[in-house]
């Protein structure tokens, strides 16, 4: 039943995150703990799904030509360092998640509200710009995330980028920020899981589906519909775990 289930369930959430620029990590690591599999398995796996994902939804996006070079560098430039500090950094779990995830559920409700509205789009000063950027990798280091769901929220609620470049942005974010992850992982003497190749192969599909979809097809207001749906889960993951 496992062997059916979760590329089913990888392929549902690397369509649905990719569609928003994001790439799934907090999905599938609720699916494979929902499965009982064994953490040794979880994080790496979660992390090597990530890549693709991210990947694959930063092309489509960039192909489509929603990605600022200008609004990325700053928030990954701070992020990248201080998403390996937060890595080291143990903090009383509970009381932590619980925080963060009532964060993400109060920004899946503004959203939800804000659907329709037009937004005025003005780009960040670099100071302020490196100082979120530099929080955000620090959260995304903490959280074992790629850091996404703290990205998109903050630039389209603060009015630094379009639904779609926000999402093209975050996609590329993401992307370092599990690579980094990866390699810390696999730098400290650990290998990856063997039985990768089904859980590739459905993340692969169901990131180019979905990033399509948001990068050509979705409007502004779906996007961040989408958007709320995957804070929503994470939110509910953080409080619940």
């Amino acid at each position: 039943m496992t062997e059916l289930l979760l590329p089913a369930g990888v392929f549902l959430i690397a369509l649905l995150y990719s569609s928003v620029g994001h790439a799934g990590a907090s999905g599938y690591i609720a699916v494979m703990s929902l499965l009982s599999l064994a953490p040794a398995f979880i994080k790496p796996s979660a992390l090597v799904l990530n890549i693709l994902v991210a990947s694959i939804a930063s092309l489509q996006f960039w192909r489509a030509g929603h990605f600022r070079w200008a609004l990325f560098w700053p928030f990954a430039l701070a992020a990248v360092p201080l998403a390996f500090v937060g890595g080291t950094i143990d903090l009383p779990r509970q009381a932590f998640q619980w925080l963060l995830g009532a964060v993400l559920l109060y920004s899946a409700w503004r959203l939800m509200v804000q659907a329709r509205q037009p937004l005025e789009v003005k780009p960040p000063h670099l100071p302020l710009a490196l100082l979120a950027g530099g929080f955000i990798g620090l959260l995304s280091g903490l959280t074992g995330t790629g850091g996404g769901i703290f990205l998109t929220p903050l630039l389209l609620f603060a009015g630094w980028a379009a639904p779609k470049q926000a999402a093209a942005v975050s996609a590329l974010f993401i992307l370092l920020n599990s690579a980094s992850g990866l390699s810390g992982w696999l730098v400290s003497g650990q290998s990856l899981p063997g039985g990768l190749l089904p859980l590739l192969l459905a993340a692969g599909a169901g990131g180019l589906v979905g990033s399509w979809l948001g990068a050509r097809q979705l409007a502004p207001a779906g996007i961040k519909r989408f958007l709320a749906l995957v804070l929503l889960i994470a939110g509910a993951k953080l409080l619940l775990s």
